[in-house]
């Protein structure tokens, strides 16, 4: 085993010019926060901690090593965020009071998702997971640390921003062999997006990290983890229930932006009008039956969406049976062009190619847009002024986010939308929770329309009340909107009595910024141990 004294807890290379580390630049005497295990923690008697990576939804990972293997690690501890916290000195999570009753059901769900992990080791698309197991009040599982980029660095490095299917399809195609297997066992990654499927050195693509289940919903207590565009309906609306046709929806998304290079609408936005548009000149370097699978794939309903790994991984290589479905594939929709008589021959080929992918791609939910001025417009035409009125959409009821009202252009024609924001202890953090006029009422085109967005629920840093008595702590927290509790401490006697601990007294700590109601457990000196001398007998 190396000194780890001589290492750098970041990147667990040798540090040759002091304390900063000269190959990742990490500073070594920056401590983790106090609301984290301390660096060098030593975990099962063999893995040390380093640096705090990162904090998402249910877990914290280090940087770590393993002592026996004589090598770099990752380390997932089970630490959901906004519900758990440490006190000054303890290792042990502590488990914020309105949640204790939810948060064994947590940790279980968390050391299956990984046990399970662990299992599967040998999966070519996953980071393989070799430990599991409890201390600490949590739960730690131990990854194999692999260097490689995002999905999404990898197409934004590339000159268009994309890649031809042929690129794409030796990427994503193994990943599907090791979703099937998860998908077998329970696990719904729920989270699949260009930024956790990641490019290794060793030319494979693997999905990292993982969360449980309970992530990937967005009115779960857990910090949501699913992004725009790639998270599906059902993980915004409980009317539909998360399953494998939720990883199908974000993979076929991800394969969207690898192949078209822009992100696709958010599903919520799709449930009003649920057509992606395709550039002409991008659609005609994809094959048919890629557009095809992937409108299936991407289908806004989960009722109607591709099901299961096995039939997405048919249609994407065009299987001779799913050729055969396609072939006896009908379409009720005509599409209309007015061509200029005087267009040369190239062009009317191009338009006949063009209207060809459109009546493919309406089969499969997906449109191609022509980006060319080959299509003329009729002659204009002095516009017939007409009062309209439209009925108001739920813009409340249903999720919608500030760029998915912004983003419908038909909303945006029919009425004039505008904004505020204000505080919600019920709704998540930039969705609508308030409109000016009622859903369903029948007002003039134009009419505005004001949405209120959550600003999420009211936050206030806490103030640092070290020194001050308890009953001078708990008024000063209480007129912030905070609970207060206490825990007495070793008094040496250099301390007055009842008062809060002079470092880190409270837990959240000084300067954190806390959900008001919040509970705030104050450490506080205890009165001065004195010991007095046992009473005897005078013998004469």
């Amino acid at each position: 085993m190396r000194d780890i004294d001589n290492l750098c807890l970041k990147c667990f290379n040798e540090l040759t010019e002091g304390a900063v580390c000269a190959e990742c630049g990490y500073d070594n005497d920056e401590p983790n926060d106090t609301m984290y295990l301390a660096q060098k923690t030593l975990l099962a008697g063999k893995y040390i901690i380093g640096a705090v990576l990162s904090h998402e939804s249910d877990a914290v990972t280090y940087a770590a090593y393993d002592t026996q293997l004589d090598k770099k690690i990752t380390i997932r501890e089970f630490f959901p965020k906004g519900i758990a916290n440490r006190l000054e000195g303890s290792a042990d999570i502590h488990i914020r009071q309105k949640y204790l009753d939810a948060a064994d059901g947590y940790k279980k769900s968390f050391y299956n998702l990984w046990t399970t992990m662990e299992k599967m080791h040998s999966l070519s698309a996953v980071v393989p997971v070799y430990d599991v197991f409890e201390e600490n009040g949590t739960v730690y599982a131990v990854i194999e640390h692999l260097e490689c980029i995002p999905l999404r660095e990898y197409l934004l490095r590339n000159e268009n921003g994309y890649i031809p299917w042929d690129n794409a399809r030796l990427m994503f195609m193994p990943v599907l062999t090791t979703l099937e297997a998860l998908h077998n066992n329970g696990i719904v990654h729920g989270s699949i997006s260009p930024d956790n499927l990641v490019l290794c050195r060793d030319g494979k693509v693997r999905l990292s990290p993982f969360c449980i289940q309970e992530c990937a919903d967005i009115k779960s207590p857990f910090e949501f983890t699913g992004q725009e565009g790639y998270a599906a309906l059902e993980q915004y609306d409980n009317n539909h229930r998360i399953a494998p046709a939720t990883d199908i929806y974000a993979f076929s998304a991800c394969i969207y932006r690898a192949l078209v290079g822009t992100n696709p609408p958010s599903a919520q936005s799709r449930e009003t009008n649920d057509k992606i548009m395709i550039p002409n000149s991008i659609a005609e370097t994809i094959p048919m039956h890629v557009i095809k699978a992937l409108g299936g794939g991407m289908q806004v309903y989960p009722e109607k969406r591709t099901r299961n790994i096995s039939d997405f991984r048919e249609r994407l290589d065009a299987a001779p049976s799913v050729q055969a479905q396609a072939a006896a594939v009908s379409t009720n929709y005509t599409v209309y062009q007015e061509l200029d008589e005087k267009a040369n021959k190239r062009s009317r080929i191009t338009i006949i190619i063009l209207v060809v992918l459109i009546v493919a791609a309406i089969a499969a939910g997906i449109y191609v847009v022509e980006f060319t001025d080959l299509v003329k417009q009729p002659a204009t035409t002095t516009p017939t002024v007409q009062l309209k009125q439209y009925e108001v959409p739920n813009f409340v009821n249903t999720g919608y986010t500030k760029s998915d009202v912004e983003n419908n252009g038909a909303w945006n024609q029919q009425f004039t939308i505008t904004f505020t924001a204000d505080y919600s202890t019920d709704v998540e953090e930039g969705v609508i929770f308030k409109q000016s006029i009622a859903a369903g009422e029948t007002v003039d085109s134009g009419t505005e329309i004001v949405l209120t967005v959550s600003k999420g629920i009211q936050t206030v840093e806490v103030p640092d009340v070290s020194n001050k008595t308890l009953d001078e702590a708990t008024q000063e927290l209480e007129a912030l909107g905070f609970k207060v509790s206490s825990v007495e401490v070793y008094n040496d006697g250099g301390h007055i009595p009842n008062t809060v601990k002079s470092v880190y007294g409270s837990a959240p700590a000084a300067g954190e910024t806390v959900a008001v109601g919040e509970e705030i457990i104050l450490q506080i000196y205890g009165e001065v141990q004195t010991t007095q001398p046992a009473a005897t007998d005078n013998a004469d």
